[in-house]
């Protein structure tokens, strides 16, 4: 089974908004509720776990009723005091359902546009591994500075260097032992979600990522995906009065 685990824990600091990013309503809808519609209509995708803090439990839950019309929402888990901390509570929560070989999918709740095809392509492309990353190039010169970004002090290789997407799938029970020798402080200074996997020598397989799968961190994020609602919402418009134009003539 293919379970997804959704992190929905973060405060979004730095979109400075009244409430988390993910809560916030774009088409009339919380952003949290795209990427779990397309995951809960995923045939390969059996369970959905989704990390939040109890208050927005009873909301979430309410918003689902028209989004997870599959019922694979299995429940919540606790936010932990970091991102990777959350995904630990996630995997501890999982695996009281599911089994040490299966997989974890694990996804933004920020990142709305993650695409049927994507997911498709990280569970056939997983197998035989691991864990798997979606990866983009890099397209732009890249260096390193050692002073905090005041001066230059080496050029990189940027065809060696990606930048890394979600949704990241891993094997559960590897996965899981790989966090647990991060506690209790190591864990605490990862910034990514495969980072333990290498960390622990996992075989971590990297496949194509989707420039559209962005992550809505900063206001510019947000307005971007506004306008790709919006956008999205007049083409179904004009497709909807053309249908009832065509039934009019026949």
């Amino acid at each position: 089974m293919n379970i997804a685990l959704i992190l929905s824990g973060g405060a979004g600091t730095r979109l400075c908004a009244e409430i988390p990013k993910q809560y916030i309503k774009v088409g009339g809808q919380p952003i949290l509720c795209y990427c779990i519609k397309t995951l809960s209509k995923h045939e390969d995708v059996g369970a959905i776990q989704i990390v939040a803090d109890i208050a927005w439990h009873a909301l979430i839950l309410d918003w689902m009723k028209t989004v997870d019309k599959k019922k694979k929402i299995h429940g919540f888990s606790i936010p932990g005091s970091n991102r990777q901390l959350s995904i630990l509570h996630g995997l501890e929560d999982i695996r009281s359902y599911a089994k040490d070989c299966d997989y974890v999918l694990v996804h933004d709740a920020a990142r709305p546009l993650l695409s049927p095809g994507q997911i498709t392509d990280c569970l056939e492309k997983v197998k035989g591994h691991d864990g798997l990353m979606p990866v983009l190039p890099m397209k732009d010169t890249v260096y390193t500075s050692v002073d905090g970004g005041k001066h230059v002090a080496e050029l990189l290789d940027r065809s060696t260097i990606y930048a890394g997407q979600a949704p990241e799938v891993f094997r559960i029970g590897r996965y899981y032992d790989a966090n647990l020798k991060l506690l209790p402080d190591r864990i605490r200074a990862i910034n990514g979600s495969t980072e333990p996997a290498v960390l622990d020598g996992m075989d971590i397989v990297m496949i194509p990522g989707d420039e559209g799968n962005f992550k809505i961190t900063t206001q510019e994020d947000l307005e971007r995906f506004c306008r790709i609602v919006d956008e999205r919402g007049k083409c179904q418009e004009k497709r909807y009065q053309a249908a009832i134009s065509e039934r009019s003539i026949l």
